[in-house]
């Protein structure tokens, strides 16, 4: 794990760094997604069956693919054990999912920084497989990015809170889940969810804390690049294999039946 990430330092990137989603349960998949070019590739740990040891492998693929793709995890909760043997593995970033306080927040860095600070214990693993454990102490809180998810109103109104806390480098708007929790599912252009939108990336950039999103269509990458984030997620690995066999299937069939 190299220490000065681009997900570590994405509040200050000149251009919004572009990442990918990858939900299969596949090392070739997250290989493949490593050899294209995104700035990071985020595997799912929450929406998705992927094991720990599965996930292990996925990093691998990725990390030695020919591209430079950083690794981002994102962890199904904030658990302190989710969050011990997820970092064992050795990403270079973690993503937890619905934070709504700044308590929820201390405890999730608290989680991942090695006593005296925090309270992760030390583990004969990928992260480090035991060697050159003192080094691996002293850069792990240097190098290991800390991002959390804001998908609800009370996470909105907690924003600022959230973002003050000492070892979050990046919050990450969870577009479709904060707009069910405001009774707006959807509704991308509605009042009251682009005020929280703009909300949480005023108060993050204030406080010089990243914000990222994702957007699974051409006029949604568009549209929340406009917002000012410093990240974006550029779709997800099963919506591009639906979207591309659709494309094909649809093309084939227009030539076929065109020759009849």
């Amino acid at each position: 794990m190299e220490t000065d990430t681009g997900l570590q330092n994405a509040a200050e990137a000149s251009t919004p760094l572009v990442g990918t989603w990858a939900t299969f349960p596949s090392p070739a998949v997250g290989e493949l997604l490593g050899e294209v070019g995104y700035d990071f590739v985020t595997i799912d740990g929450e929406h998705s069956p992927t094991s720990y040891e599965t996930m292990e492998n996925i990093l691998r693929g990725i990390d030695c693919a020919s591209g430079d793709s950083e690794t981002l995890v994102r962890v199904p909760d904030g658990d302190s054990t989710t969050l011990k043997k997820t970092l064992d593995l050795g990403p270079d970033a973690v993503l937890v999912p619905m934070v709504e306080t700044a308590e929820e927040a201390e405890a999730i860095v608290e989680a991942s920084r090695y006593p005296p600070e925090g309270r992760r214990g030390l583990g004969i693993s990928r992260a480090s497989y035991g060697r050159d454990l003192g080094e691996h102490v002293e850069t792990v809180e240097r190098s290991l990015v800390r991002h959390v998810q804001l998908e609800s109103e009370r996470a909105v109104e907690n924003a600022a809170d959230i973002v003050a806390v000492d070892g979050i480098d990046g919050v990450f708007i969870g577009p479709v889940d904060l707009s069910m929790s405001m009774g707006v599912f959807g509704e991308w252009d509605d009042e009251a969810f682009q005020a929280a939108i703009d909300e949480v990336i005023s108060v993050a950039h204030d406080a010089g804390v990243a914000v990222g999103t994702l957007a699974t269509t051409a006029e949604e990458r568009e549209a929340r690049l406009q917002w000012g984030v410093d990240y974006i997620i550029a779709g997800v690995d099963v919506v591009h294999l639906a979207e591309s066999a659709t494309e094909a299937l649809e093309h084939a069939r227009g030539v076929a039946e065109s020759d009849d």
